[in-house]
Order: C-alpha cells, then structure tokens, then sequence
C-alpha cells in the first residue's frame, strides 16, 4: 500500500469505504441498517477515510478495550481507500456514522446531501507544506512564486486559502503525483503533506528532517476526523448518537494515554502498518495539538463552536469554494458535544 497516495482521496468527492472491516465484537453481520444483535446491543458501522493508522486510534481503542461495548454498541470499523464515495455509502445507509471535515460538511449542505457533523475529533487539520532545510523556505510567507507540488483536489480546499492569505500564483502549481521521490530530488521545491505521514517518509527515505508548515497555525481551520451521520439518525436516533459520540471520545482519550490495544487491532487490520509510523503519528498529533488544543482543553474531545464554524465558512466563501447562500448552520449540530473534559473521564 502506498500510504503516500492516500491523501488524495480525503476531499469528500473522493472518500470511500473499502471493504477492510474490524468489528468489537464477534459477530461480522454487514447490515446497513442499526440493528440488535442477540445480546441487545446496538449494531453499527462507522466508516474512515483510509486504511487503519493512529489518525484513527481513538475509534479502534474504543473498541479494543471494551468502551463501546459499555455504551451498549457493537461498532464495525470499515476502512476507506478510493473506490467508493463514503458520503453516498452513508446517505444510502451502508454505513451510519462516517469520518468527514468542515468542507466535506458545508459542501454536503450546498449540494443538500442530509448528512450533519455531531463531532470533530480533529481541531486542526494535518495538511502541511513541506520544504528543504536550509534553503530560506522556513515559512509560508516565504514561499511565495516557489515551485509547490500540489494535488488538483486543493483547488476545492487549502490552495485558494493560501492565494488569498500570502498572495500565492496558480503558476507555483506544479502536478503532484503522490511520490516524495521529486521532492528529494530538488532542494528548491516544496511539497504538500500530512503532518503525521510524508515527513516521516522524507526521513526515512531522505536521511534529514525537513521544514514542515501546518496549515492550519496559520489560519486554514476546518476541523477534521469528523464524526458525520445523517439528519435522520439524529431526529430519530439521538440517543445512539450520544452514545458513539461519548464513547468514541472516551477512546481517544484511552488512546493518548496508551496506545497499545488500539495499535495492535490497527496493525492487523492494515498489515502494512508499521510501529514506527505509528508512534511517529501519535507523536504529532500530541506535539502539534491536533486532537487537544483550543476548546478541547475545557469542552473535552470533539468540541465545535459555532464561531469556529462560522469563521471557515466565511473564508471559504471569501476564497470562491462555498457560495454565500450556504446555510453552513446546517453542517453541524453541538447537540452531542462540549459537555467538558471531566465529561469523559
């Protein structure tokens, strides 16, 4: 598996749901719908954005150690890759809860696709560009008129951002094709990324440790690692919501704490998952708060606030990628969250 080339499916055009399947408990039924199984527990399935790794740690170690099934849930985990369109797995009721972002969410409501965000386990989205040391490329500002490998999918999200905020060209556009190879080649080039993925491949492959650039400390605040699901789960169902929402949290907590159980079920679901990759990810994400900074540190894990939502739908209305009509308040619900930290303990 190329963990490279999964970052171009995470747009939600392209997200899919694959058929990598882990369950917490024994029983492996597919059903599309929330169903009880004989010990009258909740059945559900909850689909990812790609192959098992600790961007997904907090909802394997929920199952890992038992916490869904303290909620009274029987959670399925299928994995994404690129064949199959989550959001429309989970409008059809393949699936019943899925892992989505702020633009995947506004842009849902824009199309009226009836899915809503009840979560977001990400407060900070891990794009990053990635640059050479040494080279006078330390900063975004900095990187203006250089040449920038990017994917065609940042046309819907960060690149208009990055036109907007620092006066980027289209003509700094070079074709991205998912490979650090033309990126270790030439100094003088920068590259798109994850945080927790490509600057690990560049050490490993590359021998240094390169300048990295989170987008989102410098403005680009969608959250990210979502919990979606659709409006009619919510009216019909909420208690089933609250409960995966609560559990789920409760995982990601167990799972900064130690990682352990959860690693082990992601390395068999995704056997290519290595444990240097792993705490190499984990690492991350702590150092750079991607999954505990801002209002997590009182609302607790999965926290939104309707300010934080109404300010990335004004930059990406500003930037040309959501019209201004959209209701973005149709996105998301707070319904299911910021109860605070103590909450979850």
């Amino acid at each position: 598996m190329n963990y490279i080339s999964r970052r171009k499916f995470i747009y939600y055009t392209s997200l899919a749901v694959g058929n990598g399947i882990l369950t917490s408990c024994t029983n492996t039924n597919k059903s599309n719908s929330v169903a009880k199984n004989d010990k009258n527990i909740d059945k559900v399935t909850y689909g990812t954005n790609w192959y098992a790794q600790a961007e997904h740690g907090g909802f394997y170690q929920a199952i890992a150690t038992g916490i869904y099934e303290n909620y009274g849930l029987e959670v399925t985990i299928r994995m994404g890759n690129a064949q199959v369109n989550g959001t429309q797995l989970l409008v059809g009721g393949a699936i019943d809860f899925y892992m989505g972002s702020s633009l995947s969410a506004i842009s849902s409501v824009e199309a009226k696709i009836p899915t809503i965000t009840v979560a977001a386990i990400f407060q900070k989205d891990p794009q990053v560009l990635i640059a050479h040391p040494g080279m006078g490329n330390d900063s975004l500002e900095q990187l203006k008129g250089k040449a920038i490998f990017t994917s065609s999918l940042s046309e819907k999200g960060y690149w208009q951002f990055l036109k907007s905020k620092f006066n980027y060209t289209d003509d700094q556009k070079r074709p991205y094709n998912f490979s650090v190879a033309p990126f270790l080649l030439d100094k003088n080039v920068i590259q798109q990324g994850y945080l927790t993925s490509e600057p690990f491949t560049i050490q490993q492959k590359g021998g240094f440790e390169p300048v990295v650039m989170l987008l989102a400390d410098a403005g680009y605040q969608p959250y990210a690692t979502t919990i979606e699901t659709t409006k009619e789960m919510v009216e019909k169902n909420p208690d089933l919501v609250q409960r995966f929402v609560d559990a789920s949290i409760k995982g990601w907590y167990s799972y900064l704490e130690n990682p352990e159980p959860a690693n082990q079920l992601i390395k068999k679901d995704n056997p290519e998952m290595t444990d240097e990759l792993l705490a190499y990810s984990l690492e991350k994400m702590k150092e750079y708060g991607v999954v505990i900074s801002g209002d997590v540190i009182t609302k607790g894990i999965g926290a939104m606030t309707d300010q934080r939502w109404k300010s990335f739908f004004d930059s990406v209305v500003e930037t040309g990628i959501i019209k201004p009509a959209t209701n973005y308040k149709e996105a998301f619900t707070l319904q299911f969250v910021n109860k605070g930290v103590e909450a979850y303990q």
